[in-house]
């Protein structure tokens, strides 16, 4: 290995060179498909614009696809900053593309290729790829070879003035996948759901075979409703499927116009899942946008069993027990989607759950209503449902003996007794556990301040731990008694299935994390060994983004450390807003959090961060050894030979 290191040996990376580098980054490596879809995506953002009637796809013989609409055609004139083809940059540059000016007048008002990469990667990862233009009344042919420009910009013929589309074709380079061949399976998938939210729009797929082509199209002039009532195989609802859209107007508070939701719901016996969409991209993953419609859903349901008196006595629903049996698909529209990853497959944007679940309970509590009948039928299912969730629960309660433990009085306890939702925060400080109590949801999550920083139980004697107050009370909390790695352990009487520190994003927060993580390591490593300690992830900045015009209401954005701040920051820049109308704000602490904020950024399950503490497998050795060099009483030396050898490695906190 070199020890040589110098100025000479950073490397910069630049044009496409990073995607090169590393395409997992940037694209699904499996295969080909993903690259392919981001060609898909920019044709259905044109018809989703309603500029294009016609997006065909066409695999061909030699393993190419080409995808063709009749759109607006990509601009061929020179960029007026760059002094190079606007169709050059699209393919050529990251973070070049018409979707990211969101001001009235812009390119594209709601669009899903939103991290501007798309098409730059997949001319990246391509050994060959041909765009041609059709617009302004002439031809335009360009040609690449893994993401450098091989036949510049050409004007290559004529066509009528009211012409326009584009068509690009693109040659996959096997280096970079796992396999050369596409997902058949998921392509048509694709392309059929591009069918179902695009109305009046034909979209067909074209295999060439050597005998004869294979040609398959897709229209569904019912949209939603017809594709889920297709996804039934066979299966009769319980009552008649409900579809249905809305949107925000004009001079909404928070949504821009336009953002809102299209969805088609069926209630099932047996089975359930869906398929949901943000801006015409699939999100397989789901997200905050399936949240959304999953708690608008509830609450209508839950109004509607309240109005007619049908819930038994003793019986309360969850919104588990509505959605396990609902069959959906679901069409969301973001004016500025947050993904996780480039990929694209989970939606996080947070406001997206108010937007939908807000939309979603009034046209769904009207239904119901209008058709008691059905209603009625939807309402018995969810309370059986219920009723058999918590005759489970019960079960668990009975083999856990007749002992009962005195509960901590700085305890908020739950009102759950489904040990497997149940939640305990283990919050520092007591005005952080103010604003923890009323930002949970008392159903099911639990608060337990601490005062103070917690003792480095380490070198403490499991018959000696109880002395200290503080981990008395979270051993009585949580239900298990102190036990040594190996020994057999009845978790019979833990009373939550995610414990998770909620501490500070800073320093001390950080100490605080390892005193508790040593406490569950070395005298509860049972509940490590079983997945129920849990991080939480508080934001260390907001950014308060203003309003620019009606088309984009003021918005919070949050970041997690400084890494997320640089990203965010730059990504306002792409879209145009001036850094000097930002308010950063960097929270000194949970207590200066208010309730609202930490529920949306750190306690509400569809919107929070919370990562699971594991011990990786093989590494038991390495763990005890670095846990005894961090906090043994006597490894000072060993300790400061670590941090001299590890130093450089710190990011600094400021």
């Amino acid at each position: 290995m070199s020890q040589h290191y110098d100025e000479s040996s950073v490397r910069v990376l630049k044009g496409l060179e990073p995607v090169k580098e590393r395409p997992g980054m940037y694209t699904r490596t499996t295969d080909p498909t993903h690259i392919c879809q981001e060609v898909i995506d920019n044709a259905a953002d044109e018809a989703l614009g309603g500029f294009a009637r016609r997006i065909a796809v066409t695999v061909h013989l030699d393993g190419s696809l080409s995808v063709e609409d009749d759109g607006r055609g990509i601009p061929v004139g020179l960029h007026p900053q760059e002094g190079v083809p606007v169709v050059e940059l699209v393919f050529t540059r990251l973070h070049a593309g018409g979707k990211f000016n969101k001001k009235d007048g812009g390119a594209y008002a709601f669009s899903g290729g939103l991290h501007g990469v798309g098409v730059s990667v997949t001319n990246a990862l391509s050994t060959r790829l041909e765009v041609e233009v059709r617009r302004d009344g002439g031809v335009w042919h360009m040609a690449f070879a893994g993401g450098d420009v091989v036949e510049p910009l050409a004007h290559v013929g004529e066509c009528k003035p009211r012409t326009s589309g584009t068509r690009v074709r693109v040659w996959p380079d096997a280096r970079y996948f796992e396999s050369p061949r596409y997902s058949m399976s998921e392509l048509e998938r694709l392309l059929r759901a591009k069918a179902v939210l695009l109305p009046g729009v034909t979209v067909t797929l074209t295999v060439e075979r050597p005998e004869a082509p294979e040609v398959r199209q897709w229209q569904y002039p019912e949209g939603l409703k017809s594709y889920l009532a297709e996804l039934f195989n066979g299966d009769e609802p319980v009552a008649p499927l409900f579809s249905a859209e809305a949107y925000i107007g004009r001079d909404h508070e928070q949504f821009a116009p336009g953002e809102g939701a299209q969805w088609a719901l069926a209630w099932f016996e047996d089975g359930a899942g869906g398929e949901s969409y943000v801006n015409l991209i699939p999100t397989p993953s789901g997200g905050t946008h399936e949240a959304g419609l999953r708690a608008g859903v509830f609450e209508a349901v839950k109004s509607f069993v309240d109005h007619h008196n049908l819930l038994p006595r003793g019986v309360k629903l969850m919104a588990e027990d509505v959605w396990s049996r609902v069959r959906f698909v679901l069409s969301a529209r973001v004016l500025d989607p947050q993904f996780q990853g480039q990929t694209k497959e989970k939606l996080t944007s947070r406001d997206a759950l108010k937007l939908v679940a807000t939309l979603v309970r009034d046209p769904v509590e009207l239904w119901l209503n209008q058709h008691v009948e059905a209603g009625k039928k939807i309402a018995e299912l969810a309370i059986r449902q219920a009723q058999s969730r918590l005759k489970s629960v019960k079960k668990v309660e009975k083999k856990k003996g007749s002992g009962v433990a005195v509960l901590p009085g700085k305890l908020t306890d739950c009102e759950s007794e489904d040990i497997e939702r149940n939640e305990l925060f283990l919050v520092e400080g007591d005005s952080a556990g103010g604003s923890a109590k009323l930002a949970r949801d008392k159903e099911y999550q639990a608060i337990l301040p601490l005062r103070g920083k917690v003792l480095n139980s380490w070198e403490t004697d499991r018959d000696q731990l109880f002395s200290n107050a503080e981990i008395h009370d979270i051993s009585v909390a949580i239900g298990v008694d102190p036990h040594a790695p190996g020994d057999e352990v009845d978790l019979s009487g833990l009373r939550y299935g995610k414990i998770a520190i909620l501490s500070d994003a800073d320093v001390d927060g950080s100490h605080i994390q390892v005193l508790l993580l040593t406490l569950f390591y070395r005298h509860f490593s049972r509940l490590l060994e079983k997945g129920h300690i849990y991080i939480a992830q508080p934001p260390l900045y907001r950014v308060d983004v203003p309003g620019q015009g009606k088309s984009r209401p003021p918005r919070k954005i949050y970041a997690l450390d400084e890494a997320e701040l640089t990203a965010t920051l730059e990504r306002l820049r792409s879209e145009n807003v001036r850094e000097s109308s930002l308010a950063i704000s960097r929270f000194k602490g949970l207590g200066e959090m208010n309730p609202e904020q930490l529920r949306d950024t750190t306690m509400h399950p569809d919107t929070r961060r919370l990562t699971q503490v594991r011990i990786r497998p093989g590494a038991l050795d390495e763990t005890r050894r670095m846990f005894s060099m961090l906090m043994g009483k006597g490894e000072a030396a060993s300790r400061r030979s670590w941090m001299e050898a590890r130093g450089n490695e710190v990011e600094a906190d400021v």
